[in-house]
């Protein structure tokens, strides 16, 4: 079963015969066998050459770089090799017309809205009490549907999201400062801890619509824009409770992540090395769990629920089937 490389360490990645070498600057070497990879995360700075390029565009193996703060800032994506051109005609014809456009990006926020309303219920049935943030959610949702344009939604979604983070003070149990959400850059622990979570999210998502045939800068709630992969921050919305705060809650709640995780004199906006590890480790716990899939009726991973996810998108645009977003249903 193929996993992900994630890199600490700074030194060279290079191809060696026919296999993956990585070497740290204090010499260590270690060979990696290319065909157990499916994606690699560089979180330290690191040399690498057109050979290495090469190798592993064959096995259509991305790779995500992360900077000194845990920020996300971009991705190799090796050449498309799932090619389907009336695919992508159908995908640009979705976002050319408004209604079909909006339909699409209602579908990414209910389906997250629901999830974010099955977090907040799970705990307020064990003794944290955020019925009033329920509330407040339950009426935000039935306006989804009534929404006419896309900014009209997105401004829904952000108030689910404002009345969702208000309730965070109550789920977590250490004492936090945390009131909202910024992201540019993160101004508090959470903050960065969200934010560095995300970007899992967001780079795991780019690496499973790559085996598939969607093109990942066309996107319908977010507006594709120039250098970014549009398309993962629309399904990212959606596992993101799942998959993302359910990891943060537990992680501040285990207190396997605290305030001492950070560095404090860089407004903690520094995840420290260890405590990074640690984060990415749960990560990669949560993507292994599985759960009996309703409709397959067999086990499948996390992980593989977002690839579905795409796949559902797929039938949506070529007229199969009509697109539901993803929602917890335990």
């Amino acid at each position: 079963m193929k996993q992900s490389y994630y890199i600490y360490n700074t030194g060279d990645l290079q191809r060696k015969d026919n296999t993956l070498r990585f070497t740290s600057y204090e010499g260590e070497k270690r060979d990696i066998p290319v065909e157990r990879i499916s994606d690699i995360y560089v979180m330290a700075e690191m040399t690498f050459n057109t050979a290495f390029i090469n190798y592993i565009s064959k096995y259509g193996i991305p790779v995500h770089f992360f900077n000194y703060y845990q920020f996300y800032t971009g991705s190799y994506y090796p050449r498309e090799s799932l090619l389907a051109g009336q695919l992508l005609v159908k995908q640009v014809e979705h976002y050319t017309d408004p209604l079909r456009r909006l339909l699409l990006a209602q579908r990414f926020v209910e389906a997250a809205a629901d999830n974010i309303y099955r977090n907040l219920r799970y705990y307020n049935g064990r003794g944290k009490d955020v019925s009033v943030q329920m509330g407040e959610i339950s009426a935000l949702r039935k306006d989804i549907p009534k929404a006419e344009t896309i900014e009209e939604l997105m401004g829904i979604e952000g108030n689910i999201r404002k009345n969702y983070y208000r309730a965070w003070k109550i789920i977590i149990n250490q004492e936090i400062d945390f009131e909202k959400r910024v992201m540019h850059p993160p101004d508090n622990m959470i903050n960065s801890l969200i934010s560095f979570v995300n970007s899992l999210i967001y780079s795991k998502t780019l690496s499973e619509i790559y085996q598939t045939q969607l093109n990942p800068t066309i996107s319908y709630l977010h507006e594709p824009g120039i250098r970014r992969f549009s398309l993962c921050l629309d399904i990212s919305e959606v596992f993101k409770p799942l998959i993302g705060d359910r990891l943060i809650f537990s992680l501040l709640n285990r207190n396997q992540i605290t305030e001492d995780s950070f560095t404090r004199e860089l407004n903690f906006l520094h995840l420290k090395k260890e405590a990074s590890q640690t984060v990415v480790r749960e990560f990669e716990a949560k993507l292994k769990t599985t759960i009996m899939h309703k409709d397959l009726n067999r086990q499948v991973s996390y992980q593989y629920l977002i690839r579905l996810e795409a796949y559902k998108l797929i039938k949506h645009l070529i007229g199969e089937k009509e697109y539901e977003g993803f929602r917890i249903w335990w």
